[in-house]
């Protein structure tokens, strides 16, 4: 039987097997593609591709409500802002804050 760090050496030497093995296929995968889009006239912006630009940031969303005391704006997004917390725990309504 084999011991501990024998099995740990062999399923290190079966990772980098694994790992060599998958860059190897990885080549001959990415190299049929090509061709097949060359042979079919695909291009990458018909895979829906974009480039390898930075993602963009999302786009800003409008206030929803507003503190009336300090004129403080919330989207409504997010975890609630202390002002508008103490003043549902008052018991107003986070409705009573909305931007007409």
């Amino acid at each position: 039987m084999s011991s501990y760090k024998d099995l740990l050496s062999q399923i290190e030497t079966l990772k980098q097997q694994a790992e060599s093995q998958r860059k190897s296929e990885i080549s001959h995968v990415v190299a049929d593609i090509r061709r097949k889009m060359q042979e079919y006239g695909i291009s990458l912006s018909d895979l829906g591709a974009t480039g390898r630009g930075s993602r963009s940031k999302g786009t800003t969303v409008a206030a929803k409500y507003r503190n009336p005391k300090t004129g403080d704006t919330w989207t409504g997004r997010g975890k609630m802002p202390k002002w508008l917390q103490a003043e549902v725990g008052m018991g107003k309504r986070k409705e009573d804050f909305l931007i007409a």
